[in-house]
């Protein structure tokens, strides 16, 4: 599935990908501005070639009817028209040359077929104006030029003499060529189109390399290298955007390593603290063993605060133990006195040594033999089995079983032979909310403070000290998970159906003589 979803990740990056956006843009900005080049050179070119060859047709014609046309008497006959039609040609380059007078009409080629070219809309142009008159036309496929003159008497008289001269060009040679040059300027768009894919990949390798090099960057401050930086290189907003990155990492260097100072002193703290208590919490709890000795010959009152003092003062020295205990732990100064051990012994013992037999039913599984520390096992028990009976409703139970490593809940895999011990504490109570259930192992954490100062016979709160009475200090089941972790394992919290909190240890079931 993750194989899959990375695939499905990869895929998209390369189909929407920076780089792939940018080669993309140039090519169609690229593709857009050489097919619009070739569209406006070949509108200037053809534009250019026809109005030449235009211009051309309209003067020969009128200088060449002008010189002809002194020699011609009116009214002309059908011979003298074809005569002027033929010398009108002759002195244009051999084009058909169309003469009309009223309802006579001449053509210098007898057999060229001039009415399909020679439109209506031109013959009436000519007959109503003074001057030239040209029009492109398609006829049987092929592009002509017809140019139409009408005749002007001589001597200044711009009155028209009734004749009207038509010549017929063929625009062959032009469409050819401005059909080459089109060819040519579309054959050149490949080129430039792949040019514009290698200036996108330079380009994009030019503007991504900095990106990827920060994104690296980012993802080892992520990581927890909070030394990683990127060269800052040029004054664009990508060196303005590495200059910002390396800023913000050594603020955060900064900002982590006086963190880092603070819980150090904060830890160091708690720890002479704890240790300069234990020599007078020692007399304290001497004294207050020696009054609740003698609590029965005393006066009520006192007797009342004698035991008070007793119990305080054992809880104070049990929040001083599991301080220093805490303490060992942050310090990385816990090891593990790690021996084949009988689990099953080893659970009834804790539940023996607190008076909890009577109050728990056990199903423990015999013969389960694993390389522990038996005093930590002792205190995660203490503490899972303590919160149970403080906080949950008979009847609690602890189950001892062995599983394989595809059996655990969490999916995860053994560290030796895939089998896990799991040691399952469950009550039927109220149990723990969702939020509570996510913070039951912070230190601190009490998730009923309502019941804390309950004096009830049993462990502290859901997340306070395992084996005591009253009050929990709040570090209980953080002690116990660093016990199990210390184990290679872990412990989990559910929910059961009907109510009622689930606390499950599980370890790594190693049964040689090991130790960690």
């Amino acid at each position: 599935m993750s194989s899959r979803r990375s695939l499905g990740q990869g895929s998209r990056r390369l189909v929407g990908g920076l780089r792939v956006r940018l080669v993309v843009t140039f090519v169609v900005v690229a593709l857009i501005s050489a097919v619009t080049a070739t569209a406006l050179a070949y509108r200037d070119a053809r534009t250019a070639v026809l109005q030449r060859t235009q211009n051309a047709a309209v003067n020969d014609l009128r200088e060449r009817v002008g010189v002809v046309a002194a020699d011609v008497d009116l009214p002309p006959d059908e011979r003298t028209l074809a005569r002027f039609a033929s010398k009108v040609s002759e002195g244009i380059g051999a084009r058909i040359v169309v003469v009309r007078y009223q309802d006579l009409s001449a053509t210098s080629d007898s057999l060229a077929e001039t009415e399909g070219r020679i439109t209506a809309e031109l013959r009436a142009a000519v007959r109503a104006g003074s001057g030239a008159r040209f029009q492109r036309v398609e006829w049987r496929g092929e592009p002509y030029l017809v140019v139409g003159l009408p005749v002007t008497y001589a001597d200044g008289d711009r009155r028209t003499s009734g004749l009207e001269v038509f010549a017929i060009t063929a625009l062959r040679a032009e469409r050819d060529d401005t059909a080459a040059l089109l060819d040519s300027v579309r054959a050149g768009i490949v080129p430039v189109v792949v040019l514009a894919a290698v200036l996108a990949l330079l380009a994009a390798g030019t503007v991504l390399r900095p990106v990827r090099k920060l994104g690296r960057a980012t993802r080892e401050l992520a990581t927890g290298d909070l030394g990683s930086r990127v060269a800052v290189r040029g004054h664009d907003e990508l060196a303005d955007l590495a200059r910002t990155f390396n800023e913000t990492a050594d603020a955060l260097q900064a900002s982590d390593a006086e963190l880092r100072a603070q819980e150090a002193k904060a830890r160091r703290f708690v720890a002479d603290v704890s240790h300069e208590l234990r020599t007078p919490l020692a007399a304290m709890t001497m004294v207050a063993t020696v009054l609740e000795e003698d609590a029965d010959q005393l006066p009520p009152d006192a007797a009342r605060a004698a035991r008070t003092v007793g119990a305080e003062t054992a809880r104070l020295s049990r929040l001083v133990d599991d301080l220093m205990e805490i303490s060992r732990f942050d310090a990385k100064a816990v090891r593990l006195n790690a021996s084949v051990t009988d689990l099953a012994d080893t659970v009834r013992a804790s539940l023996a040594l607190r008076g909890w037999t009577d109050r728990v039913t056990a199903e423990l599984r015999e013969a389960v033999r694993a390389v522990v520390d038996r005093r930590r096992v002792d205190v995660i028990v203490a503490n899972l089995v303590g919160n149970a009976l403080r906080h949950g409703a008979p009847p609690v139970t602890v189950t001892l079983a062995v599983a394989d490593g595809g059996e655990r809940g969490d999916g995860g895999e053994s560290g030796d032979g895939g089998e896990w011990v799991a040691l399952e504490v469950a009550d039927h109570g109220t149990g723990l909310a969702p939020e509570a259930r996510g913070r039951v192992f912070d230190r601190f954490y009490k998730a009923d403070a309502a019941r804390t100062r309950s004096t009830d016979t049993g462990s502290g709160d859901r997340a306070g000290s395992g084996d005591s009475g009253g009050q929990g200090s709040g570090l209980g089941m953080a002690i116990a998970l660093e016990n199990a972790r210390l184990h290679g394992g872990t412990i989990e919290v559910s929910q059961q159906p009907l109510g009622g909190a689930v606390f499950t240890l599980r370890l790594p079931l190693r049964t040689g003589e090991e130790g960690e």
